[in-house]
């Protein structure tokens, strides 16, 4: 069974009819018995990183995230659950994550040009610098996926498996052995978002 980590601060219903869309059950759960009973886990995430984390540790829910990872159970983050997966992030702050891939998430303004927009939302090309495998295999490099961040993931590019152009290079997805993340929205990426989740549903 697949379980969506319900701790207050997902876009639940459209990552559900994404899974149904492709045949395949999902329980939506935040009890802690649910979520280790579970065969992949899947985090997701919207709004600010702090209130993010305290409203996952607040539920007791990270501990059972970081044993899931240790049993190598498949857990894939999105968008802000994608960023919890690091060591920390510097959102307003600075603020510890699961520390499950190492890494910090960092304010991509500095580094863009100041005129481009930020949050950076819309449709961007997803390149794919270990090819069409894992989370990918059913997709192929400059496909589209659908983007809402201001903070990126600053990590080695081993754990890095796509990436993004906006003036530079954004860490897109990552992968650490069983642990996966993606900072694009897969539930709102129609078919390349589906075909990402149906790589996940087969690991």
């Amino acid at each position: 069974m697949i379980v969506i980590v319900d701790y207050g601060v997902g876009n639940l219903f459209s990552l559900k009819s994404s899974f149904a869309m492709i045949g395949a059950p999902v329980l939506v759960s935040g009890d802690e018995k649910e979520i280790s009973a579970a065969d992949k886990i899947i985090l997701p995430g919207v709004g600010a990183f702090g209130d993010a984390a305290e409203s996952l540790r607040r539920a007791g829910l990270d501990e059972a995230l970081k044993r899931a990872a240790g049993d190598g159970k498949p857990i894939l983050g999105i968008c802000l659950g994608m960023q919890m997966l690091f060591d920390r992030s510097f959102e307003y702050g600075e603020h510890r994550g699961l520390g499950l891939i190492p890494g910090s998430v960092v304010d991509m303004r500095p580094k863009i040009n100041r005129e481009l927009k930020v949050p950076h939302i819309g449709w961007n090309a997803l390149h794919l610098p270990k090819g069409p495998t894992g989370l990918f295999k059913y997709i192929n490099e400059n496909d589209h996926a659908y983007f809402v961040h201001s903070y990126y993931a600053d990590c080695d590019s081993r754990y890095i498996t796509a990436s993004t152009e906006y003036d530079i290079e954004l860490t897109a997805a990552v992968a650490r052995d069983n642990v996966m993340g993606c900072q694009f929205h897969p539930e709102k990426s129609g078919r390349v978002g589906l075909s990402i989740l149906r790589a996940f549903c087969e690991m």
